[in-house]
């Protein structure tokens, strides 16, 4: 499905056929464009399972109107016959090749169905069997992200697949770190034309060599040498010469940041990030425990309250619950929201025990201050909403799609900073996984722009109960 378009001259017996189950268009309604040079097949079933979906205000709903519009748009401007297929070139400004077939006529297999063929997951696996008898030499394969309909198409001696084409990775593991540890003999092969100049407090280094072929701008690097470890960030690159600027040490006291100090390096690397004016853009990815709420936290009050860039703090989640959920919760919208923010209530106890001088009525006063500045929105009203210089938190982002990403990320206006919060393996959205996150999605699209950044937070610094709990359950 993820194959590369091929020249017109391949056989029709290569031309794969593609059955799509009602799921694949709901989880992503530009599936129809998709294919390449492969043909699709939408039964009547999958249809109704549209019609059936298409009410209310939920994404699923969204996608199942814009899969209909799609298909009605290719259906209203043909003029021959709908057996004969629909070109999906024009319709895809040339993305697909192939053609877009619907059922236009009761398909029965010969072959005796086991199953009850009232069910419509049943009714659609009896067209793939009814189109896999009518064309013996293609292929036939059924497309959906439902496990148990593939594991019945199977059972049934029929192809089934995953839909892979949303998938920004086949292996999570090989998902951009935001940093890199240089090579022992790394100053030898790059320090020969070294110049290096200092702005302010910091240290510019430009280098010439193969590793900085490699490199990826706003991407951390390190170095550890017996005088202590050489820390910077990629500022330039080109060819094989790349620019690098040494960094803040917020591991030190005298740089605290709201009374929080960075606990190890990527934390360091974080904070630099967080602090830095010129990044619009953070994703910070970790497991739990990581540091990465506090820290988007400590340097979200340090930039509203002291340095005064933004006017507020904007934090919000997707409201998916981890077990049952409770029904409906009374109250405004922040009132709502409450329940879901118990880590943002956490983190400021945290933040506000930091200043051990303040006493009762001064830690109380500032409680009360940092809660005026601190906004709790829920993801259902942020369309067609604009933030203008405020640092918008989006936290559990794991959970969202790459559309949902797409329009919250969109929201952002002049002087605004978007962080976006979460770790891919507590995905609870379904049909979501750690390759299609749309988490992943931004952390691959964002990589290498001059105002982006990213990290991966490796060591938990919650508790050794919390560190254990996550390598050993």
């Amino acid at each position: 499905m993820a194959t590369t378009r091929k020249s017109s001259k391949k056989k029709n017996v290569d031309i794969k056929l593609f059955v799509l189950d009602t799921n694949v268009l709901m989880h992503d309604p530009t599936s129809l464009y998709r294919f390449d040079e492969h043909d699709i097949f939408v039964p009547m079933m999958t249809l109704e399972e549209l019609d059936n979906n298409k009410k209310g205000m939920s994404e699923v709903a969204r996608n199942a109107r814009q899969a209909s519009r799609f298909l009605d748009q290719m259906v209203g401007n043909v003029e021959h016959i709908l057996t004969e297929g629909i070109a999906l070139s024009e319709h895809s400004q040339g993305a697909a090749s192939g053609r877009l077939f619907l059922q236009t006529e009761p398909l029965v297999p010969v072959q005796s169905m086991t199953m009850s063929i009232g069910k419509a997951d049943n009714l659609i696996l009896s067209v793939v069997l009814a189109l896999k008898e009518k064309h013996p030499t293609r292929q036939v394969i059924l497309v959906s992200k439902d496990i148990n309909m593939r594991i019945k198409a199977r059972a049934m001696g029929l192809s089934a697949e995953d839909y892979f084409n949303d998938k920004v990775l086949e292996d999570t593991d090989l998902l951009y770190t935001g940093m890199r540890e240089l090579p022992a003999n790394f100053w030898e092969t790059h320090g020969k034309d070294m110049s290096s100049w200092k702005e302010g407090n910091r240290s510019f280094y430009k280098l010439k060599g193969p590793i900085c072929k490699t490199l990826v701008v706003n991407e951390f690097v390190y170095h550890p040498n017996d005088g202590g470890e050489f820390a910077a960030i990629v500022r330039e690159q080109s060819g094989s010469t790349a620019v690098l600027e040494t960094l803040t040490d917020y591991s030190h006291q005298k740089n605290n940041i709201w009374g929080i100090t960075a606990r190890n390096r990527e934390q360091n690397f974080a904070l630099n990030l967080l602090m830095d004016p010129e990044i619009d853009f953070i994703t910070l990815l970790g497991q739990a425990g990581t540091g990465k709420t506090l820290l988007t936290l400590a340097a979200g009050l340090a930039m509203t309250l002291e340095k005064k860039i933004f006017s507020e703090i904007i934090m919000t989640r997707v409201t998916v619950p981890v077990g049952e959920d409770i029904g409906f919760l009374p109250g405004t919208e922040e009132e709502k929201m409450t329940p879901w923010m118990g880590a943002l209530e956490d983190n400021l106890d945290v933040l506000n025990k930091s200043d051990q001088d303040a006493g009762e009525w001064g830690r109380a006063a500032t409680r009360d201050l940092i809660r005026a500045r601190i906004k709790v929105k829920s993801l259902n009203f942020m369309r067609g909403r604009t933030f203008l210089n405020k640092l918008v938190i989006i936290d559990e982002a794991q959970n969202l799609t790459s559309k949902q990403m797409k329009t919250l990320i969109t929201r952002a206006g002049p002087g605004t900073k978007v962080v976006c919060l979460g770790n891919i393996a507590q995905i609870d959205t379904p049909y979501l996984t750690e390759g299609s996150s749309g988490l992943t999605f931004v952390v691959d699209r964002f990589k290498g722009w001059a105002h982006s950044g990213h990290i991966t937070l490796q060591r938990g610094e919650r508790s050794r109960l919390a560190d254990y709990a996550a390598e050993a359950l």
